[in-house]
């Protein structure tokens, strides 16, 4: 047997699963969707959802199943886009497994049902899974962090922030996407001035919406634009 040829019968066997980020904002915080395991490894341990591709799926069918399965959640309307791929040794315990993570941004979305091998699922503040007090099953809270990394860039350069507004919406409600992603106060008059400035950000409906107390708000949809020229630069507590 030719020497490469037996090395190469003796490599571990592998295995490809798929794990989501799933992010919303709910009452001006945003969460991410756990589950919580209902089997080994990391029994009863919060971690997102995801498992192993079938033979006969893409990796993005897996992890649309996967993603109805464990949430009875419908992944079809999201705006899902692959993460990255984390394959560390010693991963996960069963043996060498690459996962490919998903990003996924929504607005409204449901209240998640667990099934299959998850116990139950849950929408859980991402502000309370960062700080490092409660840890994710596998390597899930390394995915987690670039997952809100990769928002916050994103919210920089492109529209996405609009993917957790209405169809129509206020600046003082897009304003609040951006404060609850960045975790920081942004000033109302800068971040006005700003958007407004920036072409094919947003469009004027020429309505308006009348809040509880206050004046009338002017209502806005999503632009044509979806790279933001010039971008809305993080800061320390507005936009630059």
């Amino acid at each position: 047997m030719d020497d490469w040829l037996k090395d190469s019968t003796e490599v571990e066997a592998s295995w490809v699963t798929v794990d989501l980020a799933i992010f919303t904002v709910r009452g001006d915080q945003l969460m991410v969707l756990l589950i919580e395991r209902g089997v080994e490894p990391f029994l009863g341990r919060p971690a997102l959802p995801g498992g192993y591709v079938q033979k006969a799926e893409t990796l993005r069918e897996g992890a649309l199943r996967e993603l109805w399965e464990e949430a009875g959640i419908d992944g079809s309307r999201l705006h899902l886009e692959q993460l990255g791929a984390y394959g560390d040794p010693g991963r996960d315990p069963r043996g060498r497994v690459v996962t490919i993570a998903y990003l996924a941004l929504g607005r409204e979305l449901p209240t998640p049902v667990g099934g299959t091998d998850a116990k139950r699922a849950y929408w859980a503040p991402v502000s309370q899974l960062i700080n490092g007090t409660q840890e994710l099953a596998f390597d899930h809270s390394a995915i987690l962090a670039d997952a809100l990394e990769e928002i916050r860039g994103k919210l920089e350069y492109t529209a996405v922030a609009t993917a957790f507004c209405g169809e129509t919406f206020t600046l003082s409600e897009l304003r609040t996407v951006y404060e609850v992603i960045w975790g920081h106060y942004l000033d109302p008059s800068n971040f006005r001035r700003k958007v407004l400035n920036t072409e094919g950000f947003v469009q004027p409906t020429g309505e308006r919406r009348l809040p509880p107390t206050g004046r009338p708000a002017s209502l806005y949809r999503r632009g044509a634009a979806w790279l933001l020229s010039p971008p809305l630069l993080r800061g320390t507590g507005y936009p630059a």
